[in-house]
């Protein structure tokens, strides 16, 4: 895991920018940094050993100097690969997984793609061709961003290296910031940043001649709903998925330094930290946040597995005060307007992991995408089920047993369950069914938004954008494949993966590592039939069958508990920073332009005055917090700095 930038185009003194981009994203690899130019091209790179510590320094060259590479991430199966390159004649001169890259694109060129199983982001510099080719990983774990300025191609591990090129400056794209305020994250390759865009999860970029083309290297498919099963032995399916999943924890623990678990408390980080203790020989290292308020805090399960494992367990309490007190510098490292405060206790969370000692953490994360875990999946099939009898009043009580722990919906009525989740409101063909409630409950934080933004957005639906994009197959899924492909190909990497996951962790040079987003262990997912995923309102049925044997049955029939973190309340009340009065202000709002100044006043002061559970106004909270800060943050644009933390 590391940080990288470069450019590919004529640039003059290009040192001392290289210098000044990798400068900017040192967080990133704290270990050590290079530069290397060439006519025509430049890389530079922050690196965090974990391979090859001795031996893996980067920007790295082949031997003949003719192919160069900066590269961010980890390849999982860097030694299978090896030993296959050295039966073909290859010599390596390092024990780095970076090498490797360098030399199957030498043999295989932009195909190379397709043997790597990791988590990476990378630029090659092939002088031959005069080219260069940058590539992401398959899931979007890491990040790549890149812009053309001046008629030179930029691109960078994070866009703080790319607004160091001289002429550039940091503008708010009001379009990506709709679609976070009804998606959650712009949709790739837009970015928050006017004219700088995102590589997407797998594919690949070509700069030669004057010309840039993109393409993907790998999709995400699920069979036609009409097909016969691919699989339909339920034993025989869950055997496959234990076997792949130990394979894919074994390669995750891959390094020259000590790697940890993350363990939440919930099934998927114990069956992570459960496998990966076996692997452990000096035993494992697991981190935890636990919260003060009893509504999201989990430190009783995640004591319990821990106890059962017998690891070696810390914990960071997220208290009241610390997210307010984190919270510009989780914006900073986030590089986005956010609606919710989840990233915050991550953001605690990775500097407890490194302040441990630690470089390298497993996590959970995916299992929920892969094999239908998340509520949204449960309450689609609900609502289709309403939606066939919309005049059903039992069929409405079926909500109730989906969110067991939000209390006041337990007294509801059958209408008002129906209103709420609007049952029945929603055409059972449309491409978005599943996350329509979703959406629209998101959609109305934009009620904030001031005259002029929405004038600007008039012509503009975030949700029709995303439906847009969809691909032509994806009509003839399962609804339930339909539901999980917008979890993981847009969600996933465009919020989870970055703004609670790369970018948390890498703010303090740690590295995430995912089992169940090994591309493996994703195509076997999306060949097995919905039933064996959610098995009427049980998610992840398959999973709990391959791995019932790992954990504490408390643990392993657990029903999932999505992670929540403290809202509004988070920045009101006693101790109320200086920071958030002054960005919320009237003042300070009506200068930005983006919010009705009278509107959020009077929310603010809601928020001071009572605690608001309803997700509309707290969303809207966080969202209008946060676009200030990234407004203070990358344009310049005056709210006072924080209190130190």
């Amino acid at each position: 895991m590391c940080g990288f930038g470069g450019y590919f185009g004529a640039l003059p003194e290009a040192k001392i920018l290289l210098e000044r981009m990798v400068a900017a994203i040192a967080h990133r690899g704290p270990d050590e940094n290079g530069v290397f130019v060439d006519e025509g091209a430049g890389l530079a790179h922050a690196r965090l050993a974990i391979v090859g510590l001795g031996d893996g320094q980067q920007p790295m060259s082949d031997e003949t100097g003719e192919l160069t590479i900066a590269f961010n991430g980890e390849i999982f199966n860097y030694v299978e690969l090896r030993e296959e390159l050295r039966a073909k004649g290859r010599r390596f001169r390092t024990s780095s997984d970076t090498e490797v890259i360098l030399h199957l694109y030498d043999v295989m060129g932009e195909e190379c793609l397709s043997r790597l199983n990791g988590d990476f982001s990378f630029a090659i510099w092939d002088r031959r061709r005069q080219r260069m080719m940058l590539a992401r990983d398959r899931m979007g774990v890491r990040p790549l961003f890149y812009m053309t300025h001046g008629g030179t191609l930029y691109f960078a591990s994070e866009i703080k290296a790319l607004l160091q090129v001289p002429g550039v400056s940091a503008e708010l794209d009001p379009i990506a910031l709709d679609q976070i305020f009804t998606l959650w994250a712009p949709i790739a390759p837009r970015t928050g940043f006017r004219d700088i865009h995102e590589l997407q999860p797998a594919h690949l970029m070509v700069a030669e001649r004057g010309k840039v083309a993109i393409r993907p290297y790998w999709q995400l498919d699920y069979p036609d709903r009409e097909a016969s099963p691919l699989l339909t032995d339920e034993r025989a399916a869950a055997e496959e998925l234990r076997a792949l999943l130990t394979d894919a924890t074994r390669i995750r623990m891959r390094a020259d330094v000590p790697v940890g678990s993350y363990l939440s408390g919930g099934l998927d980080s114990s069956i992570v930290a459960a496998m990966a203790s076996g692997m452990a020989p000096q035993g494992l290292r697991t981190f935890s946040v636990t919260f003060d308020s009893v509504e999201h805090d989990e430190s009783a399960f995640q004591m319990e597995m821990a106890t059962a494992l017998g690891t070696h367990h810390s914990a960071v309490a997220c208290r009241a005060g610390d997210i307010a007190r984190s919270f510009p510098e989780v914006v900073r490292f986030a590089e986005r307007p956010i609606i919710r405060t989840a990233p915050a206790p991550l953001y605690q969370l990775s500097r407890l992991v490194r302040d441990e000692g630690l470089k390298v953490v497993l996590t959970g994360e995916g299992a929920d995408e892969v094999f239908a875990g998340y509520d949204i999946f449960k309450e689609a099939r609900v609502r289709r089920f309403c939606g066939r009898q919309p005049g059903s009043r039992i069929r409405p009580h079926l909500f109730r047993k989906l969110y067991p722990y939000i209390p006041g919906l337990q007294q509801q009525s059958a209408e008002y369950l129906a209103a709420f989740f609007g049952a029945g409101d929603v055409a059972l063909d449309d491409p978005l069914f599943s996350h329509r409630p979703r959406f629209k409950s998101t959609a109305a934080t934009k009620i904030f938004f001031s005259g002029d933004l929405r004038a600007r957005l008039s012509n503009y639906d975030a949700a029709e954008d995303l439906a847009s994009r969809l691909p032509a197959a994806f009509g003839r899924w399962h609804p339930l494949h339909q539901a999980q492909y917008l979890e993981s190909r847009f969600l996933l990497p465009g919020y989870i993966l970055s703004s609670q996951g790369d970018r948390m962790a890498m703010a303090h040079g740690i590295e995430g590592r995912f089992p169940f987003l090994d591309h493996r262990l994703v195509e076997f997912a999306t060949r097995l039939p919905p039933g064996m995923k959610l098995k009427g309102l049980v998610e992840k049925h398959i999973l709990r069958e391959a791995t019932k044997d790992l954990l504490p049955p408390s643990i392993g029939q657990r029903t999932k508990q999505p992670y929540r973190a403290p809202d509004s309340h988070s920045f009101t009340g006693v101790g109320e920073l200086d920071y958030v009065r002054d960005a919320m202000s009237e003042t300070r709002i009506s200068d930005s332009g983006l919010f009705n100044a009278k509107a959020v006043t009077k929310l603010y002061e809601k928020c001071q005055s009572q605690p608001v559970t309803g997700f509309r106004d707290n969303a809207a909270f966080v969202g209008v917090l946060s676009t200030q800060l990234w407004l203070q943050t990358f344009t310049g644009t005056s709210v006072r700095a924080a209190e130190a933390a």
